[in-house]
């Protein structure tokens, strides 16, 4: 069955319960995408909950429809169970491997409801009903607006729904910089400006919008936390546990710190390895032939894209750091190359 059609009979006809849900830690492409299926769903008279995992950044409370979205983490738990219990339809949007929701994955997996993955990754696991996948994607927010133009829908994206899948769009290229920015996204792009939205204010909302906290925190991370590793054309930047207690750091404070590694000149491979309660966690960014997603998945337990992915380790912070340089050195050849 093609994926489109079995789609369009899900969601055709009578209102349903429909429950969408993102990857923990969502970035702009995961609420993006979210929020602007969720828009679609709604005007299509659906009964639609958003749920996260885990808080998302400050920088993207402004997202249209943010408001009723539902934290796992934050919100009685019986709550969201019981809305993915009673769901009809679940929707998995930018992630297609059950590890990336933590403790809602046995829930999801359970459910009696239909699921429906729309991802981008390279890595995925059977556990949905239909599979909107598609890795040569710039984005989840991609496919939405695929699926949308898809079933002839179109006329239902407006200023608001515009803007959430411009958001993660853009987001997820790094304004429209990464290799996947093809011909069709700017075409995407283009039709998504027609409904007037102010790209302007979005990006000075996702990008220049930062607190003074965060502004001393990366001077301070980039002036004692950064190391290059000069004969490995890598760099890496360690944040400890007491880093983020003493700059009171909340969600999305470190979003997009690796990339300061990554535009060091020479460097081909950088690394964020930030120590949190639970593990060691490592955000992997790369250019060229350095496939990131391989080392993440194979060293890391994650994975991701070529040039950008990531791991956890359960290890202690000195020992992942040596874990990851041991791994540079091993792919040294690799990484002169490029």
């Amino acid at each position: 069955m093609e994926i489109i059609p079995a789609i369009q009979q899900e969601i055709q006809g009578s209102p349903r319960q429909i429950v969408i849900i993102t990857h923990t830690n969502p970035d702009g492409d995961a609420l993006g995408s979210s929020l602007g299926l969720a828009a679609f769903l709604k005007k299509k008279h659906h009964a639609v909950k958003v749920i996260i995992p885990t808080p998302y950044p400050e920088f993207l409370d402004w997202l249209p429809g943010i408001q009723a979205v539902i934290c796992y983490e934050s919100s009685p738990k019986n709550v969201v169970l019981d809305l993915i219990a009673q769901a009809e339809i679940i929707f998995c949007v930018d992630f297609s491997t059950l590890n990336r929701i933590d403790h809602l994955a046995s829930p999801i997996k359970n459910a009696k409801a239909t699921k429906i993955v729309i991802d981008h990754h390279l890595d995925t696991e059977e556990f949905a009903d239909l599979v909107l996948w598609n890795p040569q994607a710039a984005a989840a927010s991609e496919l939405v607006y695929e699926l949308i133009e898809a079933l002839g829908e179109y006329h239902h994206i407006d200023k608001a729904l515009a803007a959430c899948l411009y958001t993660g769009i853009m987001t997820d290229t790094a304004c429209f910089t990464t290799p996947n920015t093809t011909p069709r996204i700017h075409r995407i792009v283009a039709t998504l400006l027609e409904q007037q939205i102010d790209v302007a204010k979005i990006n000075k909302l996702v990008y220049a919008n930062q607190s003074l906290k965060k502004l001393q925190f990366l001077g301070f991370v980039l002036n004692k936390r950064l190391k290059v590793l000069e004969n490995y054309r890598t760099a890496y930047i360690v944040i400890e546990s007491a880093d983020a207690k003493q700059f009171n750091l909340g969600t999305g404070d470190t979003e997009g710190i690796v990339n300061y590694a990554l535009s060091l000149k020479g460097v081909v491979l950088a690394a964020l390895i930030k120590e949190k309660k639970d593990g060691i966690y490592l955000s992997l960014r790369s250019v060229g032939n350095v496939p990131v997603n391989t080392w993440a998945k194979e060293y890391f337990a994650g994975g991701g894209h070529k040039n950008a992915a990531g791991g956890v380790s359960h290890l202690t912070l000195e020992q992942t750091i040596a874990k990851f340089e041991e791994l540079v050195k091993m792919n040294q050849n690799i990484l002169r190359n490029e």
